[in-house]
This record gives structure tokens, C-alpha cells and sequence, in this order.
């Protein structure tokens, strides 16, 4: 889970850095969509993505295994006390699945209009038209932000959590690495929360 888990948040940074500069001018978003679609990137992409969908995969295999083993609907199974003192950390499960959820109506507003009419043989939509389609709904929007602060609580506690299962976890590095995480990942969200409302805002004509 935690090599799987760091996958996820490399994604996601990788991800949040094309997408957030579509917020300085749709030539850029443009010129880095096409750099995207270069073989070299094409591969890399792909390889991210695994380590997100098998980090998901495991992440449901193992709250199964737990609750078939302790025989009843338990909460989040976490290795020590410090890793309850969240919501977060007692919600895992149930916070990835808001992100799955999430995840499937993302890829049917951009991945399927994009890299997987790329990858049939077809030309992918514009990048910059499918933002201005997705984000001028405000209420799209709306929930695209709620959707990134599930994805917010989810990582807040397993960011750390995650480099503190490969060894990390003495009691000096505990509480700097609970920070760096928090920090990190505010960073990384908010990116995403800023990009989609500037585009929400560029759709309607406020900027």
C-alpha cells in the first residue's frame, strides 16, 4: 500500500502541473497536452497509473480481508495509536471510495475524450474546450472541488503514513513527516482547486 500509495501521489503531482497551467493561458495548456502525447511521455503515463489502480485494488482487498477477519464492519486498521487521532485515518476506506467515484466521472469528462480517442485511432478533443465545457458548470464544479477534498483527507493521513510504513516512523520524523504530508498535499490540491476555478470563471466570462 505504500509504494502503491507514493505512485498515487507522484500521479497526481505530475498530473497537477500540466493541468495547472491551463491558468496562465490555454496556448500553454495546449503546447503541454501535445508535449503529453509524445511516445516518450505516453509511456510514462501509463506506468503512474498502474501504481493508482493497484493501489486501489489493494486498498479494497485488504479492508475485505480485515473485516472478513475480524467478522463484523469495523473501522479503518491502523498499526498505532498516533494514526487515529485523524478522521481521515479512521475513514480511509470509505474516503477512497469518494475518490473512486470521483476518479470514474473525471475520466468520462477528459480521459475519454482525449487519450483514449488517441489511443482508437481518433483525434482527441481540445483540451482548452473540454475545460471551458466541464468547469462553466458551476455545479460541476462544485462537486469537482468537493471530490478534491475527499482526495485532501484521504492523502493528508496517508501521505505520511505511506513513508512512514517503508521505516520512516521514529518519533522525531513522525510528527515532521505528518507536516511535510499536510503542507505537500494542501499544495497539490489546491492546484487543482485553483485550476478548476479559474477555468469555471474563464467559462463565464469573469476573467
Amino acid at each position: 500500500m505504500s509504494i502503491t500509495g507514493l505512485f498515487l501521489v507522484l500521479f497526481l503531482t505530475m498530473h497537477m502541473v500540466l493541468n495547472f497551467t491551463s491558468v496562465f493561458s490555454a496556448e500553454t495548456f495546449q503546447a503541454v497536452c501535445d508535449f503529453m502525447a509524445l511516445p516518450i511521455i505516453s509511456i510514462l503515463t501509463p506506468i503512474l497509473a498502474l501504481g493508482f489502480v493497484i493501489h486501489i485494488i489493494y486498498a479494497f482487498i485488504l479492508s475485505a480481508s480485515n473485516l472478513k477477519s475480524r467478522g463484523g464492519l469495523k473501522r479503518y486498521e491502523v498499526a498505532t495509536k498516533s494514526e487515529t487521532d485523524s478522521w481521515a485515518a479512521k475513514n480511509m476506506i470509505y474516503l477512497g471510495a469518494i475518490v473512486l467515484l470521483g476518479l470514474a466521472v473525471h475520466l468520462t469528462h477528459f480521459w475519454s475524450k482525449m487519450q483514449l480517442q488517441e489511443f482508437m485511432g481518433s483525434e482527441a478533443e481540445d483540451p482548452n474546450m473540454l475545460l471551458a465545457n466541464t468547469f462553466g458548470n458551476v455545479w460541476i464544479t462544485i462537486l469537482y472541488l468537493i471530490w478534491f477534498v475527499a482526495i485532501w483527507l484521504h492523502l493528508s493521513h496517508g501521505f505520511w503514513s505511506a513513508l512512514q510504513s517503508i521505516g520512516w516512523n521514529n518519533k522525531i520524523w513522525l510528527k515532521r513527516l505528518k507536516v511535510i504530508g499536510i503542507v505537500y498535499v494542501t499544495i497539490l490540491m489546491a492546484g487543482f482547486a485553483i485550476t478548476a476555478i479559474v477555468a469555471c470563471c474563464k467559462a463565464n466570462g469573469l476573467l
